[in-house]
């Protein structure tokens, strides 16, 4: 059957289902959202007249709760005018419009019998071969679709997507022995190429793979840590950023995820453990988590849990953390330990563990213990839960966001010299890992030209992962390096196309960075027909220039230096324009500053659909000059018509430099004019990089040829920079700005505005550059710019006075 999903039905409108109704609107899919009808009025509506016959009654439920998903942050949606794209109703007067819809999935309560119910209804009304799918993270599969037609359960399977949808990439699709082999196939290739889901096969076991695995390691951290006296901040420094996980680490993440929702699912495991798990006492939950949910402190939702947020005697928020043996709460604290102090230098997170692994102190303890623990159980569900380990490390990767999955942690401490670990804390794994060593196998996984190949326990080899045909890894490629310095590689990425990859901290652009693009762009103009800049940082495309290069100059007084420097990084944004070869840029994360302007000079941008993008160079006290400025006067002449929406659209670009607005997805930087209609947006991130080299192929076959400068950008002159002038004078005479946030904002005015003409005329790129630059070199000698730039330098944000 050759499918297409053009409408899509989500039936329950919850925390999960409304947000899952956003991320397909994201996506440009229209979206029905249904839920129930109340049972009663409510006192307002009452009050207001209304009847169990009006619309606003009926569909009180999936309004209100679609109203708090748009409320809430992180945003579901890419921009809020897709919101549009969702329509609202109930299931007594709007279940039979499912006929009409393609894909109808079901996110109501986690009770058998009531999705049972509701999926006897929807049998009866859909249209023979629409998918049929389930949510829940807990109810067999198989037992949801008993009694249905031979259509329903042939079509019928689990898409498990975690939360929040939008921004977790897990999407475990679980078949029931009944279900369409077709069907499955269809979810796996939707799920990875139109929702940008790390799609992970997963048998119909208790919590599939990620919350098996996920929630037994969250909770044997707690009780290790409960075990060794660590506080609430140790435990989440220990699990965090350091571990190549997200800096929420442990107890963060049990309240933003809630603890009533953790001890759910563990309360499951260990029910449906019995005669099948021999660690199913590892769900049973340790004191203190049983302690808060008796007190219902759950987390976010009940406004305490392992954190707590108050406001001061100022008014200012503070974090406070439980102490355990009070079970009050106190102000945080900042953790240090030897062995983290030792990793401080070690960026690749990979090269992180055999240093934490080997720690003498009580992180290191900590992360023997628990790391042997979770190894040691992944270990004995394979074949449970998986055939193959790539699967687990998938799904644990994807679902709870680190950047290793188990087995792959595993091989970067040493299969051996872990197992030796496990061995002394009597935590042995499974038969298969001695057999493998026996059979003269020492790690999981191996590269082998140019791809991943995992070990395939059944038949005791290696084999490809399936799927990478699709995808281009710079880590499997480190035989393809044609040239690097301490900040950059350069990839042959095959068919005459080169990868430029930051590897500078948080991707800054430096020297080497900026001898890396020039020397991408010499090659690719030698020897190869196109250049794509990007990475597979977890952290940012890149956080823009390297300040503390810039501070170090500005508190010399150096200028001639910060000249020279703000020139070149003009000139190589203007090579990256005006070369003789595409240039393709791969954004994702954080572009920022520099990165940002990076993108803005690109031939054409391939985005991840998570890019947060922006001009921020105002927040440390200057305007963006490497070009920033320039381009985007330059997008707004070519966006001016007659009258005055000539300044409107002006002032639009320069509020968002002004307010060092970023992006909160890479739709809003195309709202924001960052990106344009010619850039792309990608929403798998493994795929960004092959899909940024096959952008470049196109524009090379197509008869690339290297454009000219521009002499044609029109500026406003001093009838703009009047009325910019103007308003900022206003905003510091209401004090809503500083002295110093007006001197910027009127140096960004002059710029924008093409500086002191008498009269609207057009102007040249290099014009505009060396206003840009004239502009920033008066800003770097402001002694309020060289504080701000030293407060972000020490890790907190730029003062505003």
């Amino acid at each position: 059957m050759n499918r297409s999903i053009r409408k899509v039905a989500v039936l329950g409108s919850g925390i999960m289902g409304s947000r899952i109704a956003c991320h397909f609107a994201n996506i440009g899919v229209e979206v029905l959202l249904l839920d129930i009808v109340p049972k009663e009025l409510s006192e307002p509506e009452k009050a207001k007249g209304l009847t169990t016959a009006h619309p606003a009654f009926r569909n009180r439920i999936v309004n209100d709760s679609f109203q708090q998903t748009l409320k809430a942050t992180p945003a579901s949606l890419y921009s809020p005018a897709f919101a549009s794209r969702i329509k609202l109703g109930n299931f007594d007067d709007n279940l039979a419009d499912i006929k009409n819809y393609d894909w109808v999935i079901e996110v109501v309560v986690e009770r058998l019998d009531i999705k049972k119910t509701l999926y006897e209804k929807v049998d009866a009304l859909r249209k023979p071969g629409t998918l049929i799918t389930s949510n829940t993270s807990g109810i067999p599969i198989h037992l949801m679709s008993e009694g249905r037609s031979d259509d329903f359960r042939k079509n019928f399977c689990g898409t498990h997507f975690f939360n929040p949808p939008r921004y977790l990439r897990l999407l475990e699709i679980i078949p029931t022995p009944e279900t369409d082999p077709a069907v499955v196939d269809f979810l796996m290739h939707y799920g990875d190429l139109f929702l940008g889901k790390t799609t992970v096969l997963a048998k119909d076991t208790p919590g599939f793979i990620a919350n098996r695995l996920g929630i037994y390691a969250l909770i044997q951290t707690i009780r290790v840590a409960e075990e060794m006296k660590l506080t609430v901040d140790e435990v989440d420094k220990l699990t965090g950023p350091v571990a190549g996980r997200p800096k929420s680490g442990t107890y963060r993440l049990s309240d933003v995820v809630g603890l009533d929702t953790t001890v759910h699912v563990a309360n499951n495991l260990y029910a449906s453990g019995e005669g099948k798990d021999e660690s199913r006492d590892g769900f049973i939950l340790p004191a203190v988590m049983q302690k808060l949910y008796e007190n219902k402190w759950l987390g976010d939702k009940t406004g305490q849990g392992f954190y707590k947020k108050i406001k001061d005697e100022k008014g200012k928020s503070v974090i406070l953390a439980l102490d355990f043996e009070t079970l009050e709460y106190r102000p945080s604290q900042k953790v240090k330990f030897d062995t983290l102090e030792g990793t401080k230098a070690i960026g690749d997170v990979a090269k992180r563990f055999a240093v934490l692994i080997a720690g003498k102190d009580k992180a290191g303890e900590f992360y023997r213990r628990t790391f042997a623990d979770i190894f040691r159980y992944a270990t004995f569900r394979i074949p449970e839960i998986s055939d193959e380990i790539f699967r687990i490390d998938q799904a644990i990767s994807a679902g709870f966001g680190w950047q290793l999955g188990l087995f792959e942690t595993w091989d970067a401490i040493g299969l051996k010299d872990m197992l030796s670990v496990m061995e002394d804390l009597k935590l042995k794994p499974a038969d298969w890992v001695y057999e493998m060593l026996a059979a003269g196998h020492d790690s999981f996984y191996k590269i082998e030209n140019g791809k991943k190949l995992y070990y395939d326990i059944p038949s005791a080899s290696y084999k490809k992962i399936p799927g990478q045909e699709s995808f281009i890894l710079l880590g499997n490629l480190s035989n393809n390096i044609v040239w690097k310095n301490a900040g950059a590689n350069l990839y042959d990425l095959g068919d005459g196309i080169l990868n430029l990859e930051f590897r500078s901290k948080m991707n800054t652009m430096g020297a080497e960075v900026i001898e890396g693009i020039q020397k991408g762009i010499s090659l690719a103009e030698k020897d190869f027909r196109g250049l794509v800049i990007g990475n597979e940082s977890s952290e940012a495309f890149s956080a823009g220039a390297n300040l503390a290069m810039l501070f170090m100059y500005a508190i010399e007084q150096e200028f001639d230096e910060i000249n020279l420097v703000i020139a070149q990084f003009q000139q190589t944004m203007m090579r990256a324009r005006y070369s003789s070869i595409p240039v393709v840029t791969a954004p994702h994360t954080l572009a920022l500053g520099g990165g940002c302007e990076l993108n803005l000079h690109a031939d054409k941008v391939v985005a991840h659909a998570e890019t947060y993008m922006g001009l921020v160079e105002f927040g440390v006290g200057i305007i963006p000059a490497g070009g920033g400025t320039k381009e985007m006067a330059l997008r707004c002449s070519d966006m001016y018509q007659a009258g005055d929406t000539e300044l409107n659209i002006l002032q639009t670009a320069f509020m968002n430099i002004a307010q060092a607005k970023v992006s909160a997805s890479a739709q809003e930087a195309k709202e924001m004019n960052y990106l344009q209609d010619k850039d792309q947006i990608v929403l798998n991130r493994s795929r960004l990089i092959a899909e940024a080299k096959q952008a470049a192929m196109d524009l090379a076959d197509n008869g690339y040829t290297q454009p000219k400068q521009r002499n044609d950008i029109k500026v406003q002159g001093k009838t703009g920079m009047a009325l910019f002038m103007a308003g900022i004078a206003q905003m510091r005479l209401a004090n809503y700005i500083s002295d110093h946030d007006a001197k910027i904002a009127n140096k960004l005015a002059y710029v924008i505005n093409g500086g002191d003409l008498s009269y609207a005329q057009n102007v040249t790129e290099q014009y505009l550059l060396d206003l840009e630059r004239e502009a920033f070199l008066s800003l770097c000698g402001e002694k309020k710019t060289l504080e701000r730039m030293q407060g972000l330098l020490n890790g907190g944000k730029p003062p505003r006075n």
